[in-house]
């Protein structure tokens, strides 16, 4: 491979760095030993500026060793976020699933399948459940039940996943 030669013409005219004197800068280790100085000044005014706050402020500056109380501990169990997760369920009924759209909330109703057609007590297995995805126009079950995704507590989703085996499951409108 051969390299493109330029001509002198092509390249641009050189500049020259004009001449300066050095620069000397006076009292360099003055400024350095201010410096320093100031930097053992600097974190007792912080704390004192933070004493004062505290002290307006009503602080009493005591730390006290008795663990917070139990409501207290309660509050704060309660006030951390819910983990939810996506739960497929099987609703029995597809009609109903039809009627849904993600974003609906629902209650998850379980009634235990009866083979002798007596009496069922129904319970509610998941309240205020988030419809996540429902099924596409047509997708059902030979049995007519239809999949639908909620989003769930995980402790929700164990107990749905429960029922879903030994109960038929039905959703009502929020």
């Amino acid at each position: 491979m051969s390299r493109p030669t330029h001509s002198p013409a092509s390249l641009p005219e050189g500049c020259a760095v004009p001449r300066f004197e050095p620069l000397r800068v006076r009292g360099g280790r003055q400024r350095l030993r201010r410096a320093l100085g100031r930097r053992r000044r600097a974190p007792a005014a912080i704390l004192t500026m933070a004493a004062a706050a505290l002290a307006v402020a009503g602080g009493s500056g005591e730390v006290s060793a008795d663990p917070p109380p139990r409501a207290a501990v309660k509050e704060q169990r309660r006030a951390a976020p819910v983990r939810l997760v996506s739960a497929p369920v099987r609703i029995a009924d597809a009609a109903t699933v039809r009627l849904l759209r993600p974003g609906d909330r629902v209650d998850v109703i379980a009634a235990p399948h009866s083979p002798m057609g007596g009496s069922v007590t129904a319970r509610v297995v998941a309240a205020g459940a988030r419809v996540d995805e429902v099924p596409p126009e047509g997708e059902t079950r030979p049995d007519g039940g239809a999949l639908v995704v909620l989003s769930v507590p995980r402790p929700t989703a164990t107990a749905l996943a429960g029922a879903g085996v030994t109960s038929r499951l039905a959703v009502t409108l929020c």
